[in-house]
Parts: structure tokens; sequence; C-alpha cells
């Protein structure tokens, strides 16, 4: 789904990541962990295609990256849907529509989704904020948001950038248990993280790897959780 080949990364001629290479399969589901600053989501831009690495090769769905042009990337980058740290919404717009803006993005009706929208809503548990702005969210609710709006496109990869990095231990396993129900669903799953309860708190539920980067490159961390 994901391929990475000997991928390096390089700003302003200082490399920070170094010969990665990765098989992300269909249905997998891998924790991404490292020092703050080792390079999580750096990475993680390079396998949504908003970075293109110095070195290497990336392939998405088969597709080799560098052959495709603006559209194609656009066209790939609908299959993988991203959590991202900051969330990212625009606070004039309620929720409900904040979620919608990839199907506006995609050129789809956001009318005809309604019924699908409900369900989407109801399964974050945002059925009653879903006019709220925003601003007016708790952080749970918004890294919630966050996800409802990476899945409307039903991507077959979920990317999250430390999707429980501002919640309490409680809403941590709430998205934990989101992510895993969509992993169960064949969805590859990538979350970056730092905190090894999270990782811990898998065990139980999912088969999951566990990638490290330290050192400018990538590691497994053992096998199955």
């Amino acid at each position: 789904m994901i391929e990475l080949e000997n991928v390096s990364h390089s700003y302003g001629g200082s490399e920070l990541l170094c010969d990665m290479s990765l098989n992300l399969a269909p249905a997998s589901f891998h924790f991404l962990t490292g020092p703050s600053g080792a390079g999580k989501t750096t990475f993680l831009k390079i396998c949504y295609a908003e970075l293109h690495p110095s070195h290497g090769a990336v392939r998405l769905f088969g597709a080799d990256l560098a052959g495709l042009d603006r559209d194609g990337v656009a066209r790939m980058r609908r299959r993988i849907g991203v959590v991202h740290q900051d969330c990212g919404f625009l606070d004039h717009l309620p929720l409900r529509e904040n979620i919608t803006l990839p199907l506006l993005a995609a050129g789809r009706d956001v009318a005809a989704e309604d019924r699908n929208m409900a369900e989407l809503l109801n399964w974050v548990g945002l059925t009653q904020r879903a006019d709220a702005l925003p601003p007016q969210l708790s952080g749970g609710e918004r890294q919630r948001a966050a996800l409802a709006r990476a899945v409307i496109l039903s991507p077959d990869v979920i990317l999250a950038d430390e999707p429980t990095g501002n919640v309490d231990w409680e809403m941590s396993l709430r998205i934990l248990q989101l992510l895993v129900e969509l992993n169960r669903m064949g969805k590859a799953i990538v979350i970056a993280t730092h905190d090894m309860n999270l990782i811990r708190a898998a065990k139980t539920q999912v088969a999951a790897r566990v990638l490290r980067i330290q050192d400018r490159r990538l590691y497994l961390a053992g096998a199955d959780l």
C-alpha cells in the first residue's frame, strides 16, 4: 500500500532521515516511536506525499510517487486519512462542516453523504456536538473530530500523528479503540506516539509492530506486541 525504499530526507542540507525502508501492508497496525525531533512527523509526511524524499523511492498503492503529477498525487492521497497533531480546524466553521471538507476537496456531493455523516458522528460520539465551533470543543472532542475527518473518504490507510498527545488517559483509550476498530475493518494504521503506555494498552487488542526512529534510521523494535 505504502512502500518506502532507501528513503532519506534532508532539511537545509542537514540529513534528518536516512536510508529508511518500509512496506505498509493492508490491515497492518504499526506504532511509530522515537525521541522528540527524531523525525516522526516528517516520516508521516513522506508517507502521505506532503513531502518528497531527498533520495530513495516512495510507492503509493503501486504507483511511483516520482512519476505522478499533481492530480495523481491528489488521487492517491484520498486513499490515506491523516490525523494531524494540531487538528487544523477552521474555527469559523461548525464541526460538521470541518469534517466534510475532504468531501468538498474531492468534488463529492456533501448533501448525498448526509446519512454516512450521521453514522460517522455517532461512531466518534459527537452527534450532539455537530454544530459546535472548534474552539468550543474539548481536547478529546477535537481529536475524535479529527479522526472522523480523516476517515470520511473511507481511506485504506490511517496515519495518526500523536492522536492522544493532548488528552487524558481515559480519552486516549477511547481513541485507541476507534483506531483498533478501523484496523479490524481492514485499514492499515500507523500511530506516531511517545506514549509507551498506549502501546502496552494495545497489547490485548491488536497484533501491532513497533517502529522506532533513532539516529536518523528506522528500526523494527521487536516482535508483535
